[in-house]
């Protein structure tokens, strides 16, 4: 797919401050008009690639500068921050924080820095939030630990075909470890362990195949990925300890489905298959979960897969985990999901696959039209008590190749209305509202009962 266009006009501007140069005489260095460079600086005009090389070849500058706002997480990163209930009664939209990311990008990431450390102490120590901020910030991709297990996982295929024996084989060659599957009841609360008085990778009886391979490709990334990812975590210099170890733990996984799932080899799969996840997930022996979350991640420069986001869901509808990776997508921002999204029927069909287009509400700016995809998966409780759905989704404009897409119509006036969860949706008359819109004026009247309790000024 194209890449995105890369504003950054006030980054340049600020270089050629810098360096102390008129726009005429960094024109020249950069081989362009003087009338581009200002519609450049202006944000008129996106970055080509060839003037990203000139600049960084001409100036001796890190490319990674340009994109500022990665830094609070792009447009979704401020609109996380904008969604805060302080803010509720402003009614800022995405197109006007668009507009202030694209305008002043560091006086959007002052804003972020101050509102981060005057967070209320209950939503700044919470180690969850910190860690999912910083995923944000890398948008969910991590090239290193990419090309360090795609590496891995070649030359663990001379050796063998079947990834399960391959990894066995690496854990008792490299680091002396056998494999043991032990009862339930003598691993009651755990599915891995680590036994380094046997030397031994303990597993629970009671995880399927998929867990098992994926269990031991953990265990090897927390061997041999050790240092790479105690350097991504110390890059994000978190306040307190719990937030570093809750993005260690998940740059664990992460390495773990790029060894299972090599990069290369993944999205060439997904390409020829039409993204076919039931063929996906049989090919690489891995479950709906691992393989979800892996999508997200496809955004190697020159090599990127669709725009997925993922999100994990309770009966309640709580979000337990969400990744936007490359999307722009305002469906995760609340704190609950839209109950008219059939994510939720999927609880009542454990293992059937749902898809279901979106028309998403309230997105501002926001890509409004989705094709999304959901499906039971079990938690790691022994004996499967814990059951959770997980949500895929992809703006429908991409979908039309997908092999779940071939038997429903992506036509947007036959697409679903939802909201970001009924504390921020701002849909009028919905049935299925049970809470008035957060920070709204709220219209009573006694000569008239509507259909929902709760009427207010748009």
């Amino acid at each position: 797919m194209a890449e995105p266009s890369l504003f950054a006009g006030a980054a340049v501007r600020r270089l050629r401050k810098r360096e102390g140069l008129t726009q005429s005489a960094m024109a020249a260095r950069l081989a362009i008009s003087p009338s581009y460079l200002n519609l450049i600086e202006r944000n008129q005009r996106p970055l080509s690639a060839r003037v990203i090389l000139q600049i960084v070849e001409e100036f001796d500058y890190d490319p990674r500068g340009l994109r500022e706002d990665e830094a609070i997480g792009g447009i979704d990163g401020l609109a996380r921050r904008m969604a805060d209930e302080r803010f509720a009664d402003l009614g800022i939209d995405r197109d006007e924080l668009s507009e202030f990311l694209a305008a002043a990008p560091q006086a959007a990431a002052a804003f972020a820095r101050l509102y981060d450390n005057a967070e209320p102490a209950e939503r700044r120590d919470d180690p969850a939030k910190a860690a999912r901020r910083e995923i944000e910030r890398w948008r969910n991709h991590f090239a290193d630990l990419d090309v360090a297990a795609e590496a891995l996982a070649d030359e663990l295929r001379l050796s063998r075909g079947d990834t399960y024996a391959a990894l066995a084989e690496r854990l008792r060659d490299r680091h002396q470890l056998s494999i043991r599957i032990f009862p339930r009841e003598v691993l009651p609360d755990a599915v891995r362990r680590l036994d380094l008085h046997a030397r031994q990778v303990q597993l629970n009886e009671m995880l399927d195949p998929a867990s098992r391979t994926f269990q031991l490709a953990i265990q090897v990334a927390l061997l041999e990925f050790r240092n790479a990812i105690t350097s991504i975590a110390a890059g994000a210099q978190f306040p307190e300890e719990t937030a570093r170890r809750m993005f260690e733990r998940h740059l664990t996984a992460y390495a773990a489905a790029a060894l299972v799932m090599p990069y290369g080899r993944f999205l060439r799969a997904c390409e020829a298959t039409g993204y076919d996840l039931p063929v996906l997930m049989r090919r690489f022996g891995v479950g709906f979960e691992s393989l979800s979350h892996r999508l997200t991640t496809l955004q190697r420069v020159g090599q990127r897969g669709l725009p997925f986001f993922m999100a994990r869901i309770d009966r309640a509808g709580q979000f337990s985990k969400r990744y936007s990776g490359a999307s722009e997508v305002t469906l995760l921002e609340g704190d609950a999901s839209c109950p008219l999204w059939d994510a939720h029927r999927a609880f009542e069909r454990a293992g059937e696959i749902f898809v279901q287009p979106l028309f998403l509400a309230d997105s501002g700016a926001a890509p409004t039209h989705w094709l999304t995809i959901a499906r039971t998966v079990q938690g790691r409780a022994i004996g499967g008590a814990a059951r959770f759905v997980v949500i895929l989704g992809v703006e429908a404009r991409f979908a039309a190749d997908l092999a779940v897409a071939r038997t429903v119509s992506l036509r947007v006036e036959e697409a679903t209305v939802v909201g970001p969860g009924c504390a921020r949706c701002h849909v009028p008359d919905c049935f299925q509202r049970s809470l008035p819109p957060r920070g709204t004026p709220l219209q009573f009247s006694t000569m008239e009962q509507g259909i929902t309790p709760f009427r207010f000024v748009r």
